[in-house]
């Protein structure tokens, strides 16, 4: 059964969302749907639509933490000077 649920998000990201989904060819809601069960429920059987989740949504998900004294301006330099070589 599906129920109405409203949500307050930054117009930004709504935009961005929309033209996303769309551009996948599904609803926003669909999309949010099925995330959500991807989050309660990581051990479902069925597929969720096949939403491929960002590694970064995923470590959002799992409670990984950035340290506070990390320095991203040093780990990207040490990255890029590495992959440029």
């Amino acid at each position: 059964m599906d129920t109405k649920l409203t949500l307050k998000l930054d117009r930004d990201i709504i935009e961005k969302a929309k033209a996303y989904a769309a551009s996948h060819k599904r609803s926003l809601s669909r999309m949010i749907e099925a995330y959500l069960r991807y989050v309660v429920d990581q051990n479902a059987t069925e597929k969720v639509d096949d939403l491929n989740i960002s590694p970064f949504v995923k470590s959002i998900k799992s409670g990984k933490r950035i340290p506070a004294d990390f320095d991203y301006k040093k780990e990207l330099t040490r990255r890029l000077s590495e992959k440029h070589k």
